[in-house]
């Protein structure tokens, strides 16, 4: 079955570093984009980073030059690096696979905090 497992979230300091991670199974990964979403509560669902089948990138304006999106096709493993964290980064984050079909899938979340 079709699974989208992300990571790594937690509490942390503002000025601080996370490292998110979603592991994908069953389907073909390396043909797939994959994206971050966030969601804080009371408001909606963004898009925060999307990275390509090629490896092409493009982020949101909110987190640029902060967060890095990465790719490892052999881990089946889609990453979001997450440096200069501030409290509005608060929400929780969501992995994205959108297959070369079109088909769409979504991971449960993973909850980041930015906090002192």
């Amino acid at each position: 079955q079709v699974q989208l497992v992300e990571s790594g979230g937690g509490l942390v300091q503002p000025g601080g570093s996370l490292r998110l991670s979603c592991v994908a199974s069953g389907f073909t990964f390396s043909s797939s984009a994959m994206s971050w979403y966030r969601q804080a509560p009371g408001k909606e669902r963004e898009l925060v980073a999307t990275i390509t089948r090629t490896g092409s990138t493009n982020y949101a304006d909110s987190v640029k030059g902060r967060f890095t999106i990465s790719r490892d096709n052999a881990k089946n493993t889609v990453y979001l690096q997450m440096d200069s964290l501030k409290p509005e980064d608060t929400a929780v984050y969501y992995c994205k696979a959108v297959r070369i079909t079109g088909y769409v899938y979504w991971g449960q979340g993973t909850q980041v905090t930015v906090s002192s």
